[in-house]
């Protein structure tokens, strides 16, 4: 992969080609369709990490009616399908403009409620959440990722949780580590060198 793909869907790029496609996904007896595009992250199908997030969160969460912050939302598949799933209200943030206007259409177009803020991680996001939950950019550099792991504490409410997914061979332990100086952290699942995490901060 050459550098100017790897910058694709955390930055902004205006020069990159359209080719908008439909990405259809299954979560039990609820059934998706993402809208997708060049220079988002994982643009032909949903990745298994988000994937395998999504599967774990949904059978420990057992709460409805919450409020739901999606940090780094691409095109908007975790709080999309989090929200739908836990009937709750989703806010969805990232710094890619495409990205974006992607997960608004999409949010529209599975009929979730909540809205999507242009932010880079928490810059623009006001109050707290129930769950924050994020496949963070590896790409982008460890600084930036904990950077959206770490302040998650600050738009927490009591009792709400981080969850995320990072792969053992990019650096999980260590990541992990540095976010265990700052609350308790389990990891739920454990799959294809995937881990999912879950963190407290209260």
């Amino acid at each position: 992969m050459n550098g100017d793909f790897l910058e694709h869907y955390f930055t902004n790029n205006l020069d990159l080609k359209s080719e908008m496609r439909v990405i259809s996904y299954q979560e039990q007896s609820e059934s998706f369709e993402f809208f997708s595009d060049n220079g988002v992250f994982s643009k032909n199908r949903i990745d298994f990490g988000s994937r395998l997030l999504i599967d774990t969160i949904i059978k420990e969460e057992t709460k409805n009616h919450l409020s739901i912050l999606d940090v780094g939302c691409g095109y908007g598949f975790l709080g999309i399908v989090l929200a739908k799933k836990l009937d709750s209200e989703v806010i969805m943030c990232d710094v890619n403009k495409r990205a974006l206007h992607l997960a608004e259409q999409n949010r529209l177009k599975n009929r979730i409620r909540g809205q999507t803020i242009l932010s880079n991680a928490y810059e623009n996001i006001e109050g707290k959440y129930d769950l924050i939950v994020t496949n963070p950019p590896i790409r982008a550099g460890k600084e930036i990722v904990l950077n959206i792991l770490i302040k998650a504490k600050e738009h927490l409410k009591k009792n709400g949780a981080l969850w995320f997914v990072i792969r053992k061979d990019q650096g999980a332990n260590s990541i992990l580590k540095k976010v265990m100086e700052y609350g308790k952290c389990e990891i739920l699942k454990k799959s294809k060198g995937f881990y999912i995490i879950r963190a407290k901060f209260s």
